[in-house]
């Protein structure tokens, strides 16, 4: 397993923590979502060969937010 922090612009409320979390955690080889509104971040545990950050990253920008590399 591995953890990435994905800096995220554009969440700002609750919403956007559902979203986020419900779209990225849909994903096979997810197995945890935090969102933090405050630092900007999304941290997420996942298995590389199944979930790859790229997937990942493209799921956040589908759901309307902006990944900051």
């Amino acid at each position: 397993m591995a953890k990435s922090v994905i800096k995220v612009d554009g969440m700002s409320c609750e919403h956007c923590v559902k979203a986020v979390s419900g779209a990225v955690g849909a994903i096979a080889g997810v197995s945890g979502v935090s969102v933090d509104l405050g630092a900007g971040t999304v941290t997420v545990d996942h298995d590389p060969d199944e979930a790859s950050v790229e997937t990942i990253k493209s799921e956040i920008e589908d759901q309307g937010y902006d990944v900051v590399e």
